[in-house]
């Protein structure tokens, strides 16, 4: 089965993102390429379990098993050597990421405390998306009973738009709750 934001993309956004800006051909529509989700683990070294609590609600965020990062080089002042295990990986593709951003957009953004919309200057400049969340448990798969400690991820939406203005137009078009452009009035 097409996952409802894919079909919603290749039946509206794409004519639509086709008209606003113009373009020749159909390969120049921008898309999502790829969502990479990152957990830092600083306390694995002292926290055998964290590192395995961490992979299962990661697998359970995602629907997909997430590898291990190793620390590439040593650093005396974290008491780290090279090859210990320092954080958590997943790169979602094709449908499964289409199913993760969905989820995102409409279930666990809304579901952080006084939320107010996500910012609309995280674009690095070529079109892709970085964005911080603070803890696991606004995702539904996450049950607050049974996680021994709250951990924030780092998600990043890599898009093949060339510009930060084509990325934020389908990011927008697509469903992503971004903070409302306040107005200044001029006194």
């Amino acid at each position: 089965m097409l996952p409802r934001l894919l079909a919603r993309y290749r039946d509206e956004l794409a004519p639509q993102m086709r008209q606003e800006f113009s373009y020749a051909n159909v390969m120049e529509i921008p898309k999502v390429e790829k969502v990479v989700i990152n957990v830092g683990l600083g306390e694995a070294l002292t926290n055998a379990r964290a590192m395995d609590a961490t992979m299962g609600d990661i697998a359970a965020i995602t629907g997909q098993r997430p590898i291990s990062r190793k620390a590439r080089r040593s650093v005396a002042g974290f008491k780290l050597r090279e090859g210990q295990a320092v954080g958590v990986m997943v790169t979602l593709r094709g449908d499964r990421m289409y199913t993760f951003l969905d989820k995102l957009f409409n279930t666990a953004l809304p579901r952080i405390r006084d939320f107010r919309g996500v910012s609309r200057s995280a674009f690095d400049g070529r079109g892709n998306y970085a964005l911080g969340l603070r803890e696991q448990i606004v995702f539904p798969e996450i049950d607050y009973n049974q996680i021994d400690r709250l951990r924030g991820m780092q998600v990043n939406i890599i898009t093949t738009a060339k510009t930060d203005q084509e990325a934020l137009r389908l990011l927008d078009l697509m469903g992503m709750p971004f903070a409302r452009v306040q107005e200044r009035t001029a006194v």
